[in-house]
């Protein structure tokens, strides 16, 4: 009987860690996806009305206040994109593998670049795949990770148009897939860091909040993956992610 009223502890003492961690994060996914959206609200009004300013402002006004205003809006853009970058993290830590299901990842590929195409027409950049197997897990999810792949390999380029290539290869019960591109690459001693968040190894200025490869690190670990990079000045960078594999019988998928 002591053993039982021992396990029934208030505040969790007896619980499972497992269950005690998933509590924390959804807690966590919770207060940023709340935080965000009580955010966006400000941020949009800031906006309106800065931009409302620039309208009606009289011709006889200083350029510095157009361009000071100019600076308002850009910063409260800045705001609303580091807001739907915390949302995106948010749902990450939220997913529930109960949910996983048979993924075609040639589909999961090509809503991402649907998402991106503006972004690739305006690179010039090239991106192919070979044939990609069905894998376990959440779709949307798995198509955000090649989406913020092949966003940031267009985004840090170099003078090069970009090329980016995606395949898998099978490893076991998952399948390993790799996303290179022509890139710049980055030192070897500094690829671990590209995984943190808001990090921004290129030095170049950008409107991205620093937060794809810290999202997919965290959908990958959910799908109990693992996502790493290797790269080097000059030689592009490639990531690599695993995933479980699916039903054997549907492992390949035909690339149209």
């Amino acid at each position: 009987m002591l053993g039982i009223m021992s396990s029934l502890k208030p505040d969790g003492q007896g619980a499972d860690p497992l269950r005690k961690e998933e509590k924390s994060r959804a807690e966590t996914s919770e207060l940023l996806l709340r935080a965000c959206h009580d955010l966006r609200s400000p941020v949009r009004a800031v906006c309106a009305h800065a931009e409302l300013l620039l309208k009606d402002r009289e011709p006889n006004q200083s350029a510095d206040v157009e361009q000071r205003v100019g600076f308002i809006v850009e910063g409260a853009r800045k705001i609303e994109r580091l807001a739907d970058g915390l949302s995106s993290y948010a749902i990450a830590l939220a997913i529930d593998e109960r949910a996983f299901r048979q993924t075609r990842m040639d589909a999961a590929l090509r809503r991402a670049l649907a998402k991106v195409d503006q972004d690739v027409r305006e690179s010039g950049a090239v991106v192919t795949y070979d044939m990609l197997p069905c894998v376990m897990g959440d779709p949307d999810r798995l198509s955000e990770v090649f989406e913020n792949l092949v966003r940031n390999a267009v985004l840090y380029r170099d003078e090069n148009s970009p090329r980016v290539h995606v395949t898998a290869e099978r490893r076991g019960e998952s399948w390993l897939f790799a996303v290179r591109d022509n890139g710049p690459g980055v030192p070897a001693a500094y690829v671990e860091r590209m995984f943190k968040a808001f990090e921004r190894l290129s030095g170049k200025q950008t409107t991205a909040p620093g937060l794809g490869l810290t999202i997919s690190r965290e959908i990958v670990e959910r799908h109990k993956g693992r996502i790493w990079a290797e790269s080097s000045p000059g030689a592009g960078t490639t990531v690599f992610f695993t995933v479980p594999a699916g039903e054997p019988d549907r492992d390949q998928a035909t690339v149209p």
